[in-house]
């Protein structure tokens, strides 16, 4: 069975079209390969509403455009928290002008002592763009809780410490949950992934 010339064009023509998909495709699933845990689809960690320094609210939509690094913690934590966001701020340096893109917060599991002026001022000493957020004991619980984030108060002596989840979380510029990041995981990383996701896609 022959077929017409044009019945001929219109098949190559679709022929190539399916090859360009294809290799369209397999160049953005190589260019989305991570080097920290890709939960792109996780039905956690969606949203939150919790108060500024300010007293502003906030939202995930508030950042639309960037991607934000939401990391649990709270301002006495002795090495873990001070960790975590020395190392964003190595990878805010890394991505160079990209860096302005980037949106670190901080949220507080203990609203007890992190008070508005006191997270303003420790996320500060870090970058003056990072932003600390909290809200009441009761609410912290359950945002916590969404994020599925894990804390808890253990006494010391006459006041006490927290034990915390030391993961952090990476937003595309869309607002969609996309990467775990392990406390172990290098700035380099890190940067690398956010670089990635902050590329424009067709």
């Amino acid at each position: 069975m022959f077929l017409s010339s044009v019945c001929a064009n219109k098949l190559i023509r679709w022929v190539h079209a399916c090859l360009l998909i294809g290799i369209l495709g397999a160049c953005d699933q190589a260019a989305l390969q991570f080097n920290n845990t890709d939960i792109t689809g996780a039905s956690f960690g969606q949203d939150f509403s919790l108060l500024d320094p300010d007293g502003k609210t906030r939202t995930l939509a508030d950042f639309r455009g960037k991607a934000v690094i939401v990391f649990f913690g709270f301002t006495q934590c002795p090495d873990v928290c001070p960790t975590a966001l020395s190392r964003a701020v190595e990878v805010r340096s890394r991505l160079g002008e990209e860096g302005k893109r980037l949106q670190v917060i901080f949220v507080s599991v203990d609203p007890e002592r992190d008070t508005p002026a006191l997270l303003k001022e420790y996320t500060a000493a870090f970058d003056a763009d990072f932003l600390g957020l909290y809200t009441s004991v009761e609410d912290t619980r359950k945002v916590a809780e969404a994020f599925r984030v894990f804390y808890r108060k253990v006494p010391t002596g006459d006041s006490y410490t927290m034990d915390h989840t030391a993961t952090s979380y990476v937003y595309d510029p869309e607002g969609r949950l996309r990467l775990a990041v392990s406390h172990s995981s290098s700035a380099e990383s890190v940067a690398d992934d956010i670089r990635k996701l902050l590329q424009p896609r067709s």
